[in-house]
């Protein structure tokens, strides 16, 4: 009996079996969906945060203040707290920096804020962000209509505001906000400009939930602590980047009066540190995943061989005829481990589908990911299904072909 003879005799068996077969098949296109669908929405949420990334720019850098935002335990001790970077600094910094680099500062003032406007009002989860001249440009973000900050505003701190695009749709939905009032944090601001949409990523809002004022207005808004301000630095030439930061720290530790001999008391993070330090992260991702899947899966092997026992058991007669009329415990033993290869299959392919959709809209739940077609898992999740087939089937087939044909045919 060659290849495809048995090909065909499996798809006999399954049909005249076919609610066992089809129960089986399910349980491993189970542990194939969670196999790929995991690892499809891994690689599908990371390549929608390396865009992020990309918007930010690998030219640039940012400084903030050594332990300011978390104490990290190292041999039991807490590190060293740094006081944080004020405005003076900040802006001594950037004058003392020049022409070397773009060098924006922003303060994040409040968050979960309620924006109104002509009897109507938004979600109480806007982001309120302070910035200078050169926020815009450092985050990509690109003005829809309107205008940036005039210098004036930047100086005066001018009670102006620029507005993502979710605030302007909720609030101005027929009209264009630029020029009207809108009132946050009890204050009211003009719009002067609207945010081109960005699409949310990992849950947020990104730019069209941010309203943007002038850093000198951040700093006259009521408070009850102390702003923290981001410094972010890019340059114009990505192979300058390494220079500059060079520079950009020596500047920096001089603003701080940090002495000679002392460690920085800030910390400088290129923005493709993010990324590397994010594809460290889905790896671990990628084998906690894979882990779940194979778990899944030896049920599933177990499941199969369990059947593939039954059938043996089941078809002795029919083994002992086929071994009468000439088949070899060679033949008998690929009929049922192509039998149980098949069933495999079917599920596997039905578990890859499944598994395809739910990474993807997984990834498109969380933020605005990618659709990802994942040719390395679906050809790695066929690959386990041929394995996992052949595991599953060889004990099962060895004991058809050990089979004795006299005995075969006596048995009822």
């Amino acid at each position: 009996m060659h290849l495809l003879e048995n090909i065909k005799e499996a798809f006999r068996s399954i049909h005249s079996n076919l609610l066992r077969t089809v129960l089986t098949a399910l349980i491993v296109s189970i542990g194939i969906m969670s196999l790929v669908g995991i690892l499809t929405a891994i690689d599908s949420i990371k390549y929608s945060l390396n865009q992020t990334f990309a918007s930010l720019g690998a030219n640039s850098f940012e400084m903030t203040a050594k332990g300011y935002t978390n104490r990290m335990q190292r041999g039991g001790r807490q590190t060293k707290t740094y006081p944080a970077i004020s405005y003076l600094q900040a802006k001594k910094y950037k004058q003392e920096v020049g022409d070397e680099a773009k060098v924006g500062i922003s303060a994040f003032i409040a968050g979960a804020t309620e924006v109104k406007a002509d009897g109507e009002k938004t979600n109480p989860n806007m982001n309120v962000v302070a910035g200078d001249e050169n926020y815009l440009m450092i985050q990509n973000y690109a003005l829809g209509t309107g205008r940036a900050f005039s210098q004036t505003e930047l100086d005066n701190g001018t009670n102006v505001a620029i507005v993502g695009s979710e605030i302007k749709d909720k609030l101005f939905p027929q009209q264009s906000p630029v020029n009207q009032y809108i009132y946050f944090l009890g204050r009211r601001f003009q719009v002067v400009g609207v945010l081109e949409k960005s699409g949310s990523t990992m849950g947020g809002g990104g730019a069209d939930r941010t309203l943007l004022i002038p850093l000198e207005t951040g700093n006259q808004m009521p408070r009850q602590r102390a702003l923290t301000y981001d410094i972010k630095t890019a340059v114009v030439q990505p192979e300058n980047l390494g220079f500059v930061m060079g520079q950009a720290t020596g500047i920096m530790r001089a603003v701080r009066h940090d002495q000679l001999g002392q460690e920085n008391s800030f910390e400088v993070e290129r923005s493709d540190s993010l990324a590397s330090k994010l594809d460290s992260l889905s790896g671990n991702l990628r084998i906690g995943g894979f882990l779940i899947g194979f778990i899944t899966l030896l049920g599933a092997s177990i499941a199969l061989m369990n059947i593939m026992m039954v059938s043996v058991t089941e078809r002795t007669r029919e083994i002992g005829i086929r071994k009468a009329l000439g088949a070899t415990a060679l033949q008998i033993r690929q009929q049922f481990l192509i039998e149980a290869i098949v069933i495999c299959v079917l599920g596997g392919t039905l578990g890859i589908i499944l598994g395809v959709a739910m990474g993807n809209s997984i990834s498109l739940f969380i933020g605005e990911g990618a659709f990802l077609v994942p040719w390395l898992w679906m050809s790695l999740g066929l690959m386990i299904c041929i394995s996992v087939g052949l595991a599953s089937g060889y004990y099962p087939a060895s004991r058809a072909a050990q089979l004795d044909p006299i005995e075969s045919l006596r048995y009822e």
